[in-house]
This record gives structure tokens, sequence and C-alpha cells, in this order.
């Protein structure tokens, strides 16, 4: 069951509510076009998860290489501002009122769906994180005022303390998958993910590394493979 939905593909009829961030740049047909749906049209024809495809907004955000980070991240602000007034209310009234919503994606889209679920795990308890790199300091310049340190899940978790950690903890789980294959190591992928990893360790902060093999690469049939394998403990 495929629909358009204000700016936003909707699949399924029944189930868990699934917020998908395309890779890099990447748009809302992107999991469509690359199989990504049709690897769990198992569970969105059983009923048991609905995916809500949306936009990048990384051109004029952090893919924007005329713009300091600084900006980025404040322009970021205004992307996080769409989601949370608009496709949040979106998916509760498709779904038939408030539910609590996983968020995932690949490459530039798992750094999306993390610093999400940490920023707003009111909302977005789990994230399934596929390639994702976690600092966003070595995708351009300029200075790291607060709009990067609290928009950069790198910068901000190992600052975490009091309260907030301690709900966090209670509330937030991340999962955080990588492969050993062609690029993983060469985007960062590979790094980055080891290092988050040990940082949510570090906090105490509930996480699952799954690292794969050098068959794996940072590339389609790769994440393919991995949402069908993890997908379906979590629907």
């Amino acid at each position: 069951m495929r629909r358009e939905l204000d700016g936003v593909l909707a699949f399924g009829h029944y189930g868990r509510p699934v917020l998908v961030f395309p890779a890099q740049a990447g748009n809302r047909y992107e999991w469509e076009q690359h199989g990504m749906v049709g690897a769990v049209s198992g569970l969105l024809d059983a009923g048991r998860v609905k995916l809500y495809c949306v936009d990048s907004w990384d051109r004029g955000t952090w893919d924007d290489e005329w713009l300091p980070l600084e900006e980025r991240a404040r322009r970021h602000g205004a992307f996080e501002w769409w989601l949370t007034t608009h496709v949040v209310p979106l998916i509760h009234a498709d779904c038939g009122g408030f539910q609590e919503i996983v968020v995932t994606g690949t490459s530039l889209g798992a750094f999306h769906a993390a610093n999400l679920a940490l920023r707003r795990a009111d909302l977005f308890p789990l994230a399934l994180c596929f390639s994702g790199i976690y600092d966003a300091s070595g995708l351009g310049w300029g200075e790291h005022g607060d709009a990067f340190y609290f928009n950069n899940p790198g910068s901000y978790v190992p600052g975490l303390g009091g309260d907030h950690l301690e709900w966090l903890r209670s509330r937030v789980s991340l999962l955080l998958v990588v492969g050993r294959g062609m690029w993983e190591d060469t985007t960062g992928a590979l790094e980055q993910t080891q290092r988050f990893a040990a940082q949510l360790a570090e906090k105490g902060i509930r996480h699952e590394l799954d690292v794969w093999g050098h068959d794996t690469p940072h590339d389609w049939p790769a994440w393919r493979a991995q949402i069908a394998h993890h997908l379906p403990r979590f629907a």
C-alpha cells in the first residue's frame, strides 16, 4: 500500500511506524527505488510496520560546502522543526493517534536517525542506523558553536550528564550496523560507528553494535540485507 501524504511517501496499512531518512542528499523515493521497501515487504504485508519516507534537506544544510558548519547546523534546525511539527503529527494522524516512532537511515541518514532519537527520545525512542557517521566535523569548515554542538552526536554525547542522561538511559535505544567491506572505511563509517558505540557505552546509553564482514560494502545491497535482518526484531 503506497501513498503520498503531503510530502511524505508512506508504505503499509498497519503496524509500528518507522520514519525513514534517505542516504546523503537523497529523496523520499530512494528506499523504494533501491529495493529497501521490497526487502521488508513481508513486514508491510503482514501489518507489522508502516514506513514513512521523507526527503533529505542535506543540500541546504550539512551538504552545502559553501556554508560554515555552524550555519549548516542552524539550517538543520529548520529541518528538525519540519519533522517534529509536520511529519510527526501526520504520522500520528495516519496511525489513529500518538505512537512512538522508530527512526532509521543509511549513510548520512543514519546520522539523522541517531541525532533525532537522542534529541527527541520522547518521540523517537529507537534508532536503527546503517553505515553512518556520527561526527559531522569532517563534513566542512568553520567554527563549532552551540548550534553545531547540540546537533552533532559526536560532540554532545560525551558531554551528557545529570538528570537528562538518566532519562536517556531509561528511554532511548540505538542499533548501529556497519560492514567491513568496500567504502565503509573510506567514508569513515566503520571507524565512526565503532567510536560512537564506545561513546554510548561510556555514558551507559542502551545500544547494540553489529559489525558485518568484508563482503559487506557501503552500498544498497548490504543495507537491504541488514534492514531485512534487523527490522523484524522490532516490529
